[in-house]
């Protein structure tokens, strides 16, 4: 079982027997560690005690943040910042396919691809000479398989495997200085979902915002559902953050890579920007 796993299962532990207010015996137990491993391990990973991490996650935690996150979402929106430059200390660009490369179905494009254990858990990221164009989380290592929503995507492209060049991708986009990597995301969608996922890159990290929120940003009040969807078809997790829009109730669900791990990314954001 990796770090992240283990660092799940306490959480799922708690979440059930909060109430209880489980000793640190009992949680070491839960993952088979002896108190002191246990308590460096969580340490090392979030900073903090389950306990404190946890609280991070709570409805009540989240409609404060929610609420204090209004006031700078709407300050950068109205900078102009909602185009398709960098933002803040945030240097994701997103650069989307143009029709033609829609059309040809990738017929001109190279994709390399590779799998890594990321501090979340497994993950696949995938990489033209345009931009990442893959990252998605998996419960367990998914193997060399080229993903299916790649091929989905991009059913003419040439696909190659590059185990070490994917390690080095996954380090640059899950480091602490990820700020300063400079890093492309190459999208393929529809306008209204390129115009989403340019969006998202607004909400820097420890920040959040509502799924009606989010829609009014984009002009279309009240289509919180179709803010849903487009959230749902983002082709590139963690970078374009979709997992920092929430429900109006401070309610953390709706996550296409599972709302454990949704909660858990918002927790250490939290953590790491309180």
């Amino acid at each position: 079982m990796d770090d992240y796993s283990r660092i799940a299962k306490v959480i799922r532990y708690l979440d059930a027997h909060h109430g209880e207010q489980p000793s640190l015996s009992e949680l070491a137990a839960v993952v088979k560690l002896s108190e002191s491993h246990f308590h460096r391990l969580f340490r090392s990973w979030a900073g903090v005690t389950p306990k404190d991490f946890l609280q991070c996650l709570t409805t009540e935690y989240t409609q404060k943040q929610l609420r204090n996150s209004e006031t700078f979402f709407d300050a950068a929106l109205d900078s102009g910042l909602s185009g398709p430059g960098r933002v803040h200390d945030l240097t994701t660009t997103l650069v989307a396919a143009t029709p033609g490369e829609i059309r040809s179905g990738g017929a001109e494009l190279t994709i390399q691809h590779g799998v890594g254990e990321t501090p979340f858990g497994w993950a696949t990221v995938a990489w033209t000479d345009r931009g990442i164009c893959h990252l998605a989380f998996h419960e367990d290592n998914p193997g060399t398989e080229t993903p299916e929503r790649l091929l989905s995507d991009w059913p003419h492209a040439k696909f190659h495997r590059a185990a070490a060049e994917a390690h080095s991708w996954l380090d640059r986009i899950f480091s602490e200085n990820r700020s300063s990597a400079g890093l492309t995301a190459f999208v393929r969608g529809t306008p209204f979902q390129v115009l989403v996922w340019r969006t998202l890159l607004q909400i820097p990290e420890g920040s959040l915002t509502s799924y009606s929120r989010l829609a009014d940003a984009v002009g279309r009040s009240g289509a919180s559902r179709a803010i849903g969807t487009a959230c749902g078809k983002n082709p590139i997790g963690y970078l374009i953050p979709c997992h920092r829009v929430i429900r109006e109730t401070g309610a953390v669900t709706g996550y296409r890579w599972g709302t454990e791990r949704k909660r858990i990314l918002l927790g250490r954001e939290a953590l790491t920007h309180s």
